[in-house]
């Protein structure tokens, strides 16, 4: 029998405000070296202490939702809930459960080839738990991301293979970046994802029990996951035995996953509506905001430089892969308009460089200015430079070199196009080569790249190759 895999997923993105949820820490967006250095009586819920909601967070998660395509519920409320362990000091985390400030939307994204839809339940704001560190017998509490704001994206179980959760994930972590609204780093624990499974014949509608897999925190551990659960549940089910509701733990090392605990329904974590928090309500101000934050989603513009610029599939996919390049590509078409020409440059010459810079990996750490690069485009279009040298130029300029005029003048790069002395130049040639002359005559077209070879180093390579080309057909063929 056929199996389906049915999943969803429950991911958690670390918010990209400058301080927690509930008190003025600094957030937790990079990995502090020492623990517990951004802590206060707050968020290490010391008597007497009560939190004050951060409304930037508010405005971001709005800002999320609305990237999402997701309904805003104007009053949302937070609520407890309870358990028991070392990394929350209070013994509860306080989470939006009945009412969350994001509704139901859909994500869109490119899998194998095509558009697909896949929808949102819900988001909700959260606060995350500490770290804990075990060593020596002995465990270690860091709460320096104790109180820091998450943002859980919970999805519908619409996810039948690895290929649709590793793209959906990864349009989510653009989508992200994109606004301004996390890093959505997994490195750096700025996004986790818990993966819920459970698998059906593939003739069947009825969901069966599932699984959660807590925390897998890379997409190549998430495609493994989801791999080696699907055999383990399948195996369970062929053997006639039901697969067990539970909660799993993933070793990517081992490629296998362990008991963890059995799966909590709602009531097991004792939810009651936080008393310490006014309900939400969202103003005109706050969601006019967050409306003129909203950018052009990555799958959108990726889509558009298909229909409108004609790229290649693989083009658009690299240069909307981060948003800062592909407003950068923007830019750079608006001044040359000549959208192949500027993606070329930027996907064969410019990325090369920052790839194997080791200061310069980010579009914003480049020290000339676009409008150089530009200048570079004209001046391949104007005949004046080789696509060759082109290179020689834009590396001089991803060194400092500011002016492209300048660089293209000192190193004698710029190709010349009078038509007298480049006619001249060909005579000699011909002059010199009547052997190779009458071969091309004789259909010997070989002997053709040979002879522009010649006119190029006549011209000690400053002068136009396309143009040599040209008056050798004219003069040869005539």
């Amino acid at each position: 029998m056929n199996y389906e895999k049915v999943i969803g997923l429950e991911i958690h993105m670390r918010v990209k405000s400058q301080t927690k949820l509930f008190c003025s820490c600094k957030n937790a967006i990079e990995l502090e070296s020492e623990a517990n250095v951004n802590v206060c009586p707050v968020c290490m819920w010391f008597p007497g202490m009560l939190p004050a909601v951060n409304m930037e967070v508010i405005r971001l998660g709005v800002l999320a939702g609305l990237m999402m395509n997701c309904e805003i519920n104007k009053v949302s409320r937070f609520d407890r809930k309870s358990y028991f362990y070392p990394d929350l000091p209070n013994s509860f985390q306080t989470t939006q459960l009945y009412e969350p400030i994001v509704g139901a939307g859909y994500v869109e994204t490119m899998v194998e080839g095509k558009m697909q839809r896949f929808d949102i339940h819900h988001m909700h704001l959260e606060n995350d738990a500490g770290k804990l560190s075990h060593a020596g017998g002995k465990t270690m509490c860091d709460y320096n991301r104790s109180w820091s704001p998450l943002m859980e994206i919970v999805t519908m179980p619409v996810f039948h293979s690895r290929e649709e959760v590793m793209e959906f994930l990864k349009e989510l972590q653009k989508i992200m970046r994109a606004a301004w609204v996390s890093d959505a780093d997994m490195e750096k624990g700025q996004m986790r994802c818990d993966v819920n499974m459970s698998i059906r014949p593939e003739w069947s509608s009825e969901l069966m029990s599932r699984t959660e897999h807590k925390n897998v925190n890379s997409f190549s551990a998430i495609g493994r996951c989801i791999d080696a659960e699907f055999k383990r549940q399948k195996k369970i089910v062929e053997s006639w035995w039901e697969v067990e509701q539970e909660t799993r733990g993933w070793d990517d090392a081992s490629g296998t996953s362990s008991s963890q605990r059995s799966k909590e329904d709602a009531m097991d974590y004792r939810y009651v509506p936080e008393p310490d928090i006014l309900p939400i309500v969202l103003s005109d101000e706050i969601l006019e905001s967050a409306k003129s934050q909203v950018v052009e989603l990555p799958i959108v513009k990726r889509q558009r430089y298909l229909d409108e610029y004609k790229l290649w599939e693989d083009d658009a996919r690299i240069l909307t892969a981060d948003y800062d390049l592909s407003v950068y590509f923007d830019e750079l078409v608006t001044l040359t308009n000549d959208p192949k020409k500027s993606c070329s440059i930027m996907t064969s010459v410019l990325l090369a460089l920052m790839n194997e810079s080791e200061n310069k990996k980010e579009i914003s750490q480049l020290s000339f200015d676009i409008s150089q690069l530009a200048k570079v485009i004209e001046l391949i279009n104007k005949d004046e430079l080789s696509s060759t040298n082109s290179k020689i130029v834009i590396e001089e300029l991803f060194e400092q070199w500011w002016n492209a005029d300048d660089i293209v003048d000192a190193k004698n790069l710029r190709q010349k196009n009078d038509m007298w002395a480049l006619e001249s130049v060909v005579d000699g040639v011909l002059s010199a080569n009547p052997e190779q002359v009458e071969d091309y005559k004789w259909w010997n077209e070989r002997v053709f790249g040979f002879l522009v070879g010649q006119c190029m180093k006549a011209s000690k390579g400053q002068w136009n190759p396309k143009i040599f080309n040209e008056l050798l057909k004219k003069k040869m063929d005539a």
